[in-house]
């Protein structure tokens, strides 16, 4: 397992991370417990959960994890979670204010059993509430020793530089990394959202790297999917859905990885999770698994780095290929200086 900094700060974290959205919902605390033996024996020590995860069974779990194993696998853990969805039907229930946050954080905190997080993460942006509210409410965090750092989830380029010059001008602690939507199938990411975290030296931590389990190779074209797998269950599914994600882009980028994993002789997800944990600002990969076999499978990206040739060929192949102004030819030329 290989070791990254976080952001700008010096907390080294695993460059691949255990997401457990799936605990309590999709693994039940036996295979969720497995799941996290398994990640800290691989060398993982990055967790991400959130309090939205199962209406906080996923941090319940993991803070029974944490109480019930020795101190020498539970002290390397970076532990990370996220607040701001609604998880209460008042009007203050949700969203980014001092009020919910100070809610929030406490009960995530108990839910988990520590005193403190390592990083807290604003699970995404919230027009309601004046954004120099929730970075004092985030410093006022820092210097209470409720958590370590903070970072953002879900923001757009513009949204986390505002956020970023506004703590600096304000004088508060500034945040350490951005978790995106980030994929050989989602490189809309690096239009403005990349940029913006390279300008301002964050680290970016992607979820659905396999891009809600397309870039594994368990679908197949024209094969509608059914059984024991996330869209055999709901092929309907949230932004992997198979009539919206079906494309022939799709089925392209899919063949290509494909090429790649045979030619190397390792499987489609290692070579998806490889291309996007060597991507320019990523710190670590978020893998959401269902089960300890998938996660065993996604974990043997471990260390692996493709070659200058082999990420061409699926820089090409992945390439959204926007035709117009500002992100087509056109624009980049222009932003580059080149015309």
């Amino acid at each position: 397992m290989e070791f990254r900094t976080l952001g700008r700060s010096g907390c080294a974290v695993s460059a691949l991370c255990l997401g457990t959205m799936t605990f309590g919902h999709e693994s039940d605390e036996k295979v969720a417990h497995a799941q996290l033996d398994m990640f800290a024996e691989a060398g993982g020590t990055f967790v991400d959960t959130a309090d939205v995860y199962s209406a906080g069974e996923s941090e319940r779990i993991i803070g029974r994890w944490l109480a019930s194993r020795p101190a020498s696998v539970t002290e390397p853990i970076v532990l990370a979670t996220k607040g701001r969805q609604p998880m209460a039907s008042d009007p203050n229930g949700a969203g980014l204010s001092n009020r919910h946050l100070t809610r929030a954080l406490d009960a995530s905190l108990d839910r988990l059993g520590v005193d403190s997080v390592d990083l807290y993460q604003c699970h995404s942006w919230d027009a309601l509430t004046p954004l120099d509210e929730t970075l004092r409410t985030l410093d006022g965090f820092v210097r209470a020793g409720k958590i370590r750092y903070y970072g953002f989830s879900n923001f757009t380029g513009w949204q986390l530089t505002k956020a970023v010059l506004l703590a600096q001008q304000l004088g508060l602690a500034g945040p350490v990394s951005l978790q995106p939507q980030y994929s050989l199938l989602v490189r809309e990411t690096e239009y403005e959202i990349v940029p913006a975290v390279l300008d301002a030296g964050l680290g970016m931590l992607p979820w659905s790297p396999l891009g809600g389990g397309w870039l594994s190779g368990k679908y197949r074209r024209g094969e509608r999917p059914t059984g024991a797998t996330r869209l055999g269950d709901n092929p309907e599914r949230g932004m992997e859905a198979w009539d919206r994600r079906g494309t022939a882009h799709t089925w392209d980028v899919i063949e290509a990885v494909q090429g790649v994993a045979e030619a190397r002789g390792v499987s489609m997800a290692e070579v998806a999770l490889a291309w996007i944990t060597d991507r320019p600002g990523v710190t670590s990969t978020i893998l959401g698994a269902r089960t300890t076999d998938q996660l065993e499978a996604n974990l043997r990206a471990a260390g692996l780095h493709l070659s200058a040739e082999e990420t061409s060929a699926l820089d090409e192949a992945s390439d959204p290929r926007p035709v117009d102004y500002p992100y087509g030819p056109m624009g980049v030329a222009q932003r580059n200086r080149t015309i």
